[in-house]
């Protein structure tokens, strides 16, 4: 195997003192730019068109991005692109929270659970990366209409639909492991 995941390191690395620190860090400093900066702009453009970035990100084709493009306007896409550059802290934030939430749960597991809750600790990183190649293409229609007509819509939303899905299948192992640590203390 050419590239090989230490993740045992994962169970004492980093102490637990710093992970719930990290954790509850990138946890407040998530929900404040979410709803700070990201939501009300959010609700200004999907209230005014119709349209938000969850359109965006889905709109699959260069005709649907147009449409979003058109509804918006200059300033509309303006401050989503404002959003989008935003976003890339915001990534940050989710994905140490996320992956900070399932390593504490992991760290109370055994055998082949915990092995695999060490691989789904790295899940929100990978998210990461997919959110980043498509706010890196949802960057580049709404700052140069070449790209509008391009594969850019198709790429940036099929990474979307990849991040959504890493995503929800960290908080569904969250969830599960969690439940059984709960079980487990209760026995």
């Amino acid at each position: 195997m050419i590239f090989k995941l230490n993740l045992e390191k994962l169970k004492e690395f980093p102490r637990n003192k710093i992970l719930i620190l990290v954790t509850i860090v990138a946890f407040i400093l998530g929900i404040l730019i979410s709803q700070l900066i990201m939501a009300p702009i959010e609700a200004e453009l999907k209230g005014a068109t119709g349209y938000g970035v969850i359109e965006f990100e889905f709109a699959w084709t260069s005709e649907q991005v147009n449409k979003i493009f058109n509804a918006w306007g200059s300033e509309g896409k303006k401050k989503e692109a404002f959003v989008t550059y935003v976003d890339f802290i915001f990534i940050l934030c989710y994905s140490l929270f996320m992956a900070g939430c399932i390593l504490l749960v992991t760290r109370k597991l055994e055998g082949k659970t915990q092995k695999m809750g060490l691989y789904f600790t790295i899940m929100p990183f990978i998210a990461g990366i997919f959110d980043v190649i498509e706010n890196t293409f949802l960057l580049l229609m709404l700052t140069n209409e070449t790209f509008v007509w391009s594969l850019s819509p198709f790429i940036a939303s099929l990474c979307a639909t990849i991040k959504f899905s890493l995503l929800f299948l960290a908080i569904i192992f969250f969830i599960v492991a969690l439940i059984v640590v709960i079980i487990k203390k209760f026995k």
